[in-house]
C-alpha cells in the first residue's frame, strides 16, 4: 500500500473538521468577510486632476469607518478600508481594481470615483462577485445595465441637466443655450442631458464645444461659444475645468449663465476661483456642509470631521460618509452570515431616510438600483453656495 503524503493527510483533516461548520465555511468562500473583518476597497483619485475630490471622499469614508469599529464594528467585525490611487485615469483604475480585488480580496468596492474609471473596473470587480457600491459619479452606467453587483445612490448627470437646463433657461430668457464638455463619457452624458431636456421644451443646443480630460486652456472653447453669442453654457466640467472656463469667460468679457452639474457643486469652485465665480449654477443633492450652516447637526459633523482631519469638510466628504454609511446599513442588515448573497438580499429591500445633510430619500428593489432620482439646483451667491429650488423629480418629466 502506498504511503499517503503527510500534506495531504493535513489537508483531508483540515476538511473533515471544517465541513460540520456549515456558516464558518460558508464565510471562508465570501472573499472579504472572516471572522472579525470586513475588507473594502475604494478607488480615488489622490494625485490626478480631481484629487480635490478624492481626498475628500476617502476621508469621509474614513469618518464612518472610524465611527463604526468605535462602536464594534458590523455584528463583531471591524471594517478595513483600502484606497488606491486612479490619478483620474482608467488605465490605472483598472491596475487598482486588480490589486484590491485579486490582491487584497475586497467583499466590495465603496464610493470608487469617475465614470470612465468605474465603467473600466467593473469588469474586473464582477468576474469576482465583488458589488460595486454608490460609486461617486452620476452616470447611467452605474445602474444600467441592470447588474445584480450594481448599486447607484444619485440622479444621473444626464436627468440631472434634462430636468434642470431647460428649467433654467425658461426662467432666465435665454435665446441661444450652448455646452462646453469634457471629451468622454462623463462630459456626453452632460450634453446630451442638456439637449434632450431642451428638445423636449421646444429648444435646442445651439453651440457646442469640447476638451481633452486634464486640459487647462480653455481661451479657444471660449472664444467660439463668445462668437456665438451663446447667453447660457451649459458645463460638462469638474473643478479646474470648470474655474478655468468661467475665468477665461470673464476675460473675454462674456458672461453668460453658467450651469454645471453637480460634479462642478464643490466648495473648490470658489474657494480657488474666486469671485469671478459667482453667479454660477450647479445640480447638486446633498447639501455643502459649511461649518457655520444654520443646521446644528451638520455643525456638529462639520466640526467632527474638522477635528480629525484638520480640515474642513466638504460635499465629497458627505458622499465618502454617506456611501460607507449607506453600506454598512446594508451589511448590518444582512445579518451575522454576511455573503454577497445576503448583502444584495439585504439592499434590496431597503429604504434610506433623508440624513442630515438634506439629501432625498433612498429605495432599492431586485429591480431598482438606483436609489433616489431627484435632483436641486444651487447658485454660488458670495462665494457660497445658495439651494435655489426644491427636488425636482427627474422620472416626472419623462
Amino acid at each position: 500500500m502506498k504511503k499517503i503524503p503527510s500534506g495531504l493527510i493535513g489537508a483531508a483533516v483540515v476538511l473533515t473538521a471544517t465541513l460540520p461548520l456549515a456558516t464558518g465555511a460558508l464565510a471562508q468562500a465570501t472573499q472579504g468577510v472572516s471572522k472579525d473583518e470586513i475588507v473594502l476597497g475604494s478607488i480615488q483619485d489622490l494625485s490626478g486632476p480631481i484629487a480635490g475630490f478624492g481626498k475628500q471622499v476617502r476621508l469621509g469614508m474614513m469618518l464612518r469607518v472610524d465611527e463604526a469599529n468605535e462602536q464594534g464594528g458590523l455584528n463583531g467585525r471591524k471594517i478595513k478600508l483600502i484606497v488606491e490611487d486612479s490619478k483620474y485615469d482608467p488605465r490605472n483604475a483598472v491596475l487598482a481594481a486588480q490589486k484590491l480585488v485579486n490582491q487584497d480580496k475586497i467583499f466590495a468596492m465603496i464610493g470608487h470615483i469617475g465614470t470612465a474609471q468605474n465603467m473600466a473596473a467593473m469588469p474586473v470587480q464582477f468576474q469576482k462577485n465583488v458589488i460595486n457600491f454608490f460609486p461617486v459619479t452620476a452616470a447611467r452606467e452605474m445602474y444600467e445595465p441592470f447588474h445584480k453587483l450594481k448599486y447607484s445612490f444619485a440622479a444621473t448627470y444626464y436627468d440631472q441637466m434634462r430636468v434642470a437646463v431647460p428649467m433654467l433657461a425658461k426662467e432666465k430668457g435665454s435665446k441661444k443655450i450652448c455646452a462646453m464638455y469634457q471629451d468622454d463619457e462623463f462630459g456626453l452624458e452632460v450634453k446630451r442631458g442638456a439637449e434632450d431636456g431642451l428638445k423636449a421644451a421646444g429648444m435646442a443646443m445651439a453651440a457646442e464645444t469640447t476638451y481633452k480630460r486634464g486640459a487647462t486652456d480653455f481661451a479657444s472653447q471660449m472664444q467660439k461659444l463668445a462668437s456665438e453669442q451663446c447667453d447660457m453654457v451649459v458645463l460638462g466640467t469638474i473643478i479646474r475645468e470648470t474655474i478655468g472656463a468661467i475665468a477665461t469667460a470673464r476675460r473675454l468679457n462674456f458672461n453668460p449663465t453658467f450651469i454645471g452639474s453637480s460634479a462642478a457643486y464643490t466648495d473648490l469652485i470658489h474657494k480657488l476661483g474666486g469671485p469671478a465665480m459667482n453667479g454660477l449654477y450647479a445640480t447638486m443633492t446633498v447639501q455643502h456642509p459649511y461649518l457655520d450652516s444654520a443646521s446644528q447637526p451638520i455643525r456638529f459633523w462639520a466640526t467632527k470631521y474638522q477635528t480629525k482631519f484638520n480640515e474642513e469638510p466638504t460635499v465629497f466628504s458627505v458622499y465618502g460618509y454617506s456611501a460607507m454609511d449607506a453600506f454598512i446599513r446594508a451589511a448590518t442588515k444582512a445579518g451575522n452570515n454576511l455573503t454577497t448573497d445576503s448583502f444584495i438580499k439585504a439592499m434590496d429591500t431597503m429604504t434610506i431616510p433623508p440624513d442630515i445633510f438634506g439629501s432625498a430619500e433612498m429605495t432599492f428593489s431586485p429591480t431598482k438600483r438606483l436609489g433616489s432620482n431627484a435632483t436641486r439646483v444651487s447658485q454660488l451667491v458670495d462665494n457660497r453656495w445658495k439651494v435655489t429650488t426644491e427636488y425636482m423629480n427627474t422620472n416626472a418629466s419623462k
